[in-house]
């Protein structure tokens, strides 16, 4: 029985609250902190078709199909993570059944909400209902799906289906659902999501409507972002957000969670810098990027490797180093074809550096340095020391800079120079009253006015001859036996090993070089289609020189004479000393032997 003088009982849900001051002995609760925190993903979630962005052609494709009345029964979205899919999906449920006082037809305009508007954007909607197949994959599930195909909405004028992830559906479901697809109910749509296209079958998407959603601009999202930290009252620098978009990728709802942990970087009261960001996203600053990729297409290799190392220590992924690599390699490759005008998105800075380093250098050049930067990405993907892989990815940057192009390479292999002449250059004229000087002079002109090449060999033989001239013997023989060469160009030599090349004959080549001319050499061990090696060389002009004796009319009427005689060497006659020839002290009567 309950005291009269006691308060009625409260119930165990339903805590007691007192009015009057704090009990002797206990202090007054504090205020509880907001636990209705809401992460920007999903606070600036699209509420209608308008917040959508960079889906322009999609919006425009319903708003025509829901103003004609054409709407399709099954929809098919497509995109990378996070480009809005789901919440795309819950747009067109919501205009579907769409319905107001005085609206009661399917409609883009969601303005004002309707009264099914709030439910579905909560997924709380009893004739929509949303299905994760990542989690629910066989042919059970989709039944269940099916025999509720079969009733009318509770409430809403369309039952919706909206499965994400359709394409981790087994074939038995895929094959479960297609009558019911192709055949559905006047009062059913279905809405599908995937980030795997090619994993859902064509019988299935050829009964869809396909939306390719897709990814957003950087430009356009960095925009979006900044929209964003206006609302917030956050202040967060605009490379920054830069970063942050492109760390995203295109995609809305990873940006906004890497702006959600942006805004937090700030040192009291002033603005998150771009240099904050970058340390919080793991990122190398764009223009030490530069640098490094400055230094390498310069061959300063010392410069390049210190500089990719430093970035390493201070946190940046190699990864994302390849990828900004990579990014600055893109943008030489449209300055080279449109001209400085090109829009880049970069700083003004940024452009004048870039255009500076893209002036030496031809669009197919660059197109090859990209493929190498590319490569070295999958390398350092897939390397066990990242870094490591990094490094060879930049060595072979340097070795492609150093190599000519095979336009130019045809040319020097044809005695031609390395440019073709300029129509404006006197000395290109074939005639006219006006006859071009004379070349020597123009030659010697030239000549003083061309920086002295560095000294070091020009081809094979000179590279022999350097190295006999050292004694270096074990170096020769394998150089004569193993260098296919590939190019020779002043402070770089490029040659694919033949078969049984030591593995660190390149090293050592260029140690030589290095040291015999006291320049840094830079040699490429790695390329492919070279020419013969010496011995080679040397084998197939002896062949030659024995089947032309072989030929010779003496020599046939000598082997008639003297049946199963062998030719076992041939003396070349003494030839008269000309000019070069005295210089070459010691020259000695060419011979050979079989």
């Amino acid at each position: 029985m309950m005291d009269e003088h006691t308060p009625d009982a409260a119930s165990e849900d339903e805590p007691v609250v007192h009015d009057g001051p704090a009990l002797p002995g206990f202090e007054a609760p504090e205020p509880a902190l907001d636990a209705g925190y809401q992460v920007l993903a999903r606070k600036y979630r699209p509420q209608n078709f308008e917040d959508l962005i960079g889906q322009e052609p999609m919006v425009r494709t319903l708003t025509n199909a829901f103003a004609s009345g054409r709407i399709a029964h099954a929809y098919m979205l497509t995109g990378v993570r996070g480009v809005g899919k789901t919440t795309t999906a819950r747009l067109i449920a919501r205009a579907l059944n769409y319905e107001t006082d005085s609206a009661d037809a399917p409609s883009i305009n969601l303005d004002p909400p309707g009264r099914h508007c709030e439910a579905i954007a909560k997924s709380s909607h009893v004739d929509v209902m949303e299905m994760d197949a990542a989690s629910r994959t066989g042919v059970g599930d989709i039944r269940e799906i099916l025999e509720g195909v079969r009733y009318s909405p509770v409430s809403a004028r369309y039952k919706v289906y909206i499965i994400d992830e359709v394409h981790m559906l087994s074939t038995s479901a895929f094959n479960a659902l297609l009558k019911t697809l192709e055949e559905p109910p006047a009062h059913v749509k279905f809405i599908f999501a995937t980030t795997e296209i090619r994993k859902v079958p064509v019988t299935v998407l050829s009964r869809c409507q396909r939306f390719d959603l897709k990814r957003i601009d950087r430009d356009v999202l960095t925009e979006h972002l900044a929209n964003i930290c206006e609302k917030e009252n956050a202040d967060v620098e605009r490379d920054g957000l830069t970063a942050i978009a492109r760390a995203a990728e295109g995609s809305v709802r990873d940006a906004l969670s890497l702006l959600d942990q942006a805004i937090v970087q700030a040192d009291g009261d002033g603005p998150v810098t771009g240099e904050q960001v970058r340390d919080m996203l793991g990122l190398a600053d764009r223009t030490r990027v530069l640098d490094l990729l400055e230094a390498a297409l310069e061959a300063r290799a010392k410069d390049a490797l210190e500089e990719l190392r430093h970035q390493y220590d201070a946190g940046a992924d190699p990864q994302v180093v390849m990828r900004d690599v990579l990014d600055h390699l893109h943008n030489l490759s449209r300055i080279k074809a449109v001209g400085p005008e090109a829009d880049l998105g970069e700083a003004a800075d940024t452009v004048a550096r870039l255009v500076k380093l893209a002036e030496p250098r031809s669009l197919g050049a660059l197109s090859r340095l990209w493929k190498l930067a590319l490569t070295g990405l999958d390398d350092v993907r897939a390397a066990p020391d990242p870094v490591g892989a990094a490094e060879m990815a930049i060595i072979r940057l340097m070795a492609g800079a150093a190599m000519p192009s095979p336009e130019d390479a045809a040319r020097v292999l044809a005695g031609g120079s390395r440019e073709p002449p300029s129509p404006a250059d006197p000395a290109a004229s074939d005639g006219g009253d006006n006859p071009p000087a004379p070349q020597a002079s123009a030659e010697s002109a030239t000549s003083a006015e061309a920086p002295a090449a560095p000294a070091g060999p020009g081809d094979l033989d000179a590279l022999i001859a350097l190295i006999d001239d050292r004694r270096d013997i074990a170096l020769k023989l394998d150089v004569e036996r193993y260098v296919r060469p590939v190019s020779f160009r002043p402070g770089a030599v490029s040659f694919e090993p033949a078969e049984g090349a030591p593995a660190n004959l390149g090293g050592r080549l260029s140690t030589f070089l290095t040291e015999a001319t006291g320049e840094r050499w830079l040699v490429d061990a790695s390329a492919k289609r070279g020419g013969e090696t010496l011995n080679e060389r040397r084998k197939r002009e002896h062949e030659k020189r024995m089947a032309e004796i072989m030929r010779d009319p003496a020599m046939v009427k000598a082997m008639t004479v003297f049946p199963g005689a062998e030719l076992l060497s041939v003396e070349e006659p003494a030839q008269p000393a000309s000019d070069d020839a005295q210089r070459d002290e010691g020259a000695a009567p060419r011979q050979e032997r079989s």
